[in-house]
């Protein structure tokens, strides 16, 4: 048998071994509750007093979702990204999961994630939107869509003051600019 030949036997013979293929297992696991005096939310105020309530005193920026059913009851909540003093490197695909498991994890009617909430903090104080947050939520939006999860606003608290910044009361949601 020559080499050439001996090659093309050796990868049959690989070729027709079995391949074991990964099975995983995802889970949803409740790692705490937080005390909110906001179960529902009516308002972008709603949205901040849980924000504020969540973030506590971090001195890092936090971006977090909030999970609503159908009644805009808050079903959950998750950290998707600590960042530093002034950023957090956030992806729709991280943003989305808790959603998406909340779904999955849950019986077909009862506790569904129908909408989001997103919400971060900025530890400078100003609660103003930076470009890339705006450029961000633009996406996410456009995420929501395509999962058909709907973001009804993106909050931005400043240092735990009153100010805040909501994308939805200043019309920055589904493409609409003032």
């Amino acid at each position: 048998m020559t080499a050439s030949e001996q090659r093309d036997y050796d990868r049959t013979i690989q070729l027709s071994k079995p391949y074991g293929i990964p099975v995983y297992r995802v889970s949803l696991v409740r790692d705490s509750k937080l005390v909110s005096g906001t179960r529902q939310v009516r308002s972008s105020r709603d949205s901040r007093d849980v924000l504020v309530a969540y973030l506590g005193d971090t001195d890092r920026e936090h971006f977090i979702v909030m999970l609503l059913d159908q009644k805009n009851k808050i079903i959950g909540s998750n950290t998707v990204s600590i960042g530093s003093l002034t950023a957090s490197v956030v992806h729709p695909r991280e943003s989305f999961l808790p959603a998406l498991l909340k779904n999955i994890a849950t019986d077909m009617i009862l506790n569904k994630c129908a909408a989001v909430v997103f919400g971060h903090n900025h530890p400078s104080g100003d609660p103003q939107p930076s470009a890339e947050d705006r450029a961000l939520t633009e996406r996410l939006t456009e995420v929501g869509k395509l999962l058909s999860i709907p973001v009804l606003d993106h909050i931005i608290v400043g240092d735990g003051t009153e100010l805040y910044f909501s994308f939805a009361d200043e019309g920055l949601l589904n493409g609409r600019k003032p």
